[in-house]
């Protein structure tokens, strides 16, 4: 029985293993292209160079755009920690008729195509005179990322041991007190979470952003598809490279927060 449980354990983990490298190998193959020294990209690569970093660095339209990536990620992760939070915790705190409508409704991102979200947010923030704006990217991103935070949040909720607010209540505390010092640190891992997972949906996020952005505010993933749309040489591999890098960044503090919350 040993032996089979072993060998059933070493055939999961090969099946798993294959698998990964099925679906990372092809986005991981421009990590290498990114450092090579010639002009065109290729694989193999042909020797070693940073020049096409450089390139990114002394390019005053990259600089811009990762500003711009920048000031929207943060701005979107903090706007889907207040919201998501918020509704989390009235959904599971409040029970009411059609609750699971609004479950539903703040969810339907996760399962309706981009590309349908866009449009109808570019045609309501165009009569709205957003489009092109900052503000405008942070609220479109806001409503991809939202449900992220929302199921992260929940799942804190459901392993908070209720009897410390009303404990904290008890004695004395107020409910805004009994948030801010009781339940807050405790689904703070979920919190976070939640927060760098919409940091993530917005820093790589590239349909919306181009029906909301113009040639004065664009951001990385647009810039990499205008220029690859002119011209493709190994400058879009290290930009590729910069985004899997913070991306990777941020799934590796999940998965720490996970871990120490555990």
């Amino acid at each position: 029985m040993k032996l089979r449980s072993l060998l059933a354990a070493i055939a999961f983990w090969t099946l798993i293993l294959v698998i990964a490298l099925f679906l990372l190998l092809p986005t991981l193959v421009i990590v290498p292209i990114s450092f090579t020294a010639d002009t065109v990209i290729r694989f193999p690569p042909e020797g070693f160079s940073l020049r096409w970093y450089e390139n990114v660095l002394a390019n005053p339209a990259w600089r811009a755009a990762t500003v711009t990536s920048l000031q929207t990620a943060i701005g979107t992760a903090c706007l889907s920690m207040a919201l998501g939070t918020a509704a989390a915790i009235f959904l599971y705190r409040t029970e009411f008729r059609g609750k699971a409508i609004v479950q539903g409704l703040l969810l339907s991102p996760l399962v309706t195509p981009v590309i349908v979200l866009a449009v109808g947010v570019y045609l309501v923030f165009a009569r709205w005179g957003l489009s092109g704006t900052l503000a405008s990217l942070i609220i479109a991103h806001t409503v991809l990322a939202l449900p992220f935070v929302v199921v992260s949040v929940t799942a804190s909720l459901h392993a908070v041991n209720g009897n410390l607010e009303l404990a904290a209540l008890g004695l004395g505390g107020s409910r805004l007190y009994v948030f801010r010092r009781v339940l807050l640190p405790l689904i703070a891992p979920g919190v976070v979470s939640g927060g760098i997972f919409a940091f993530i949906t917005s820093w790589d996020e590239v349909v919306m952003a181009i029906f909301l952005t113009d040639p004065g505010l664009r951001t990385v993933p647009v810039l990499i598809w205008s220029q690859l749309r002119a011209e493709l040489d190994p400058t879009m591999a290290a930009v590729g490279t910069i985004l899997i890098a913070i991306s990777a960044l941020g799934l590796g503090a999940i998965t720490l927060l996970k871990t120490r919350n555990a």
